[in-house]
């Protein structure tokens, strides 16, 4: 039996003005909009008091779990694993994300972590610098034309990264948790529900990507064990969160030759401390879990927000939903 909902007061600690903030309370009205600066402490438990809805900047905590009337939150950012307790379930909220509003900015980032560690290109800058013509070994390079990629997480940057890579010319496998038919791009697709394990994927990638969600399933998803499947050629580019590689059995593998190198953007630690080895590690590129941003960023949120809006008063499945599967307790 479909279960539908009404939408009374929603509290809201989303920093939206003019044009956004006019499509924030349309998409929720006729219902009550309370903006609340989440500094305030004092305004946000008056809030909590009567708001059925909240729309969060941040992550949810014990005030949000507390809140005698709250059955929806929306967490204003791709990843829930900070929001992704047992107590969220046991407690019957629904909790949902604006995940896919980066997806293709983020798709890029790997796509940029490839090019420039396929065409050892910090070594190339060092040699511009010092106005010298080339570097050793250029000659054997080769291009991401003809390789496999190997992408862990077909989700919305999962799903944009596989048409990029295709468009080079890659060979793209995927691996998912649900058996579902293969994304556009894909040539080759394992699935944890018909019992496919990393392995192959591992074995015949030359990049693999990661831009899954951290949960207790994922964390150290890529250990040494993983790490030793890889060719000595490949890369390693993680985009998803810190803790689903080992960090420490990465070093090991990029200081022993046991992989290539790396693009890392998320760590298990951030910000990465000055004195993290992984900084000077072999052949590796560094971001600060910063990847340029969308054109309205704002307003692709906003999409996935008033399509979630129309789908809880309906009853429907939900955009981004948190499930009992994605709860991550390691952290």
């Amino acid at each position: 039996m479909t279960t539908t909902h009404n939408i009374e007061t929603v509290m809201a600690t989303v920093e939206y003005k003019g044009a956004h903030l006019d499509k924030l309370l349309a998409a929720f009205a006729p219902a009550r909009v309370i903006q609340v600066d989440r500094r305030d402490s004092a305004a946000m438990a008056e809030a909590l008091k009567v708001a059925d809805v909240a729309v969060l900047a941040g992550d949810l905590d014990e005030r949000f779990l507390d809140a005698p009337k709250l059955r929806w939150i929306h967490c204003d950012h791709a990843g829930l694993n900070k929001s992704a307790r047992p107590e969220v379930f046991e407690k019957g909220l629904l909790v949902t994300s604006s995940a896919g509003r980066s997806g293709p900015v983020l798709a890029e980032h790997v796509m940029f972590f490839a090019l420039a560690l396929a065409y050892r290109y910090p070594l190339f800058y060092e040699a511009q610098k010092e106005h010298r013509w080339g570097v050793p070994g250029q000659d054997a390079q080769r291009g991401l034309f003809g390789k496999t990629m190997g992408i862990i997480g077909l989700g919305n940057t999962g799903k944009e990264l596989a048409v990029r890579a295709s468009a080079f010319g890659m060979r793209v496998l995927g691996y998912r948790r649900s058996d579902t038919p293969a994304p556009s791009g894909v040539d080759r697709l394992y699935c944890e529900e018909r019992g496919d394990t990393l392995d192959e994927l591992l074995q015949e990638s030359d990049v693999v990507a990661l831009v899954v969600p951290l949960s207790d399933s994922t964390h150290h998803l890529i250990g040494e064990r993983e790490l030793g499947l890889m060719k000595r050629s490949a890369h390693l580019i993680n985009l998803a969160r810190g803790a689903v590689i080992d960090e420490q059995a990465l070093l090991a593998a990029l200081r022993s030759g046991t992989i290539a190198g790396a693009g890392l953007d998320t760590f298990a630690t951030e910000p990465l401390t000055a004195d993290s080895p992984l900084w000077d590690a072999p052949n590796t590129l560094v971001t600060p879990h910063f990847t340029p941003a969308v054109p309205d960023r704002i307003g692709r949120s906003l999409d996935i927000i008033a399509e979630n809006a129309k789908r809880y008063r309906a009853g429907e499945t939900m955009v981004n939903l948190l499930t009992a599967k994605d709860v991550y307790t390691k952290g």
